[in-house]
């Protein structure tokens, strides 16, 4: 029984550092996720703000990323213009692992969001 009560306790931490790895790897594709949405709208004239109007633009998502190249970022940039002054808002979902080459949620991975406004 001693056995199996240091067996249990050796899982249980085990199974906290991977859940531990899998938040840094979402948080840091999140982030990674913010910083190329912001190059982006600095960047692309074609996201245009239109008077009195909320617009949404996807730039596409970003794989490969994290030690193990398994993360993912999805951004959305969104303006709005609708109450002066106009302002932007960008919403990145960091993924720990890509299923299927898809950047998409699911239940069995984890997921961070960073949220930035201007």
């Amino acid at each position: 029984s001693i056995a199996l009560g240091v067996t249990n306790i050796a899982f249980k931490e085990l199974r906290f550092s991977t859940n531990a790895r899998d938040t840094n790897d979402a948080f840091f594709a999140a982030d990674t996720g913010a910083e190329y949405a912001l190059f982006e709208d600095i960047k692309n004239s074609s996201y245009q703000v239109f008077p009195g109007v909320r617009t949404k633009y996807s730039p596409s998502p970003i794989n490969n990323l994290g030690g193990t190249n398994v993360s993912c970022a999805k951004a959305i940039i969104i303006k709005d213009d609708t109450i002066p002054p106009m302002k932007t808002t960008i919403i990145s979902k960091g993924h720990n692992k890509t299923i299927g080459g898809n950047c998409d949620s699911s239940s069995d991975i984890g997921e961070r969001q960073i949220e930035v406004n201007y």
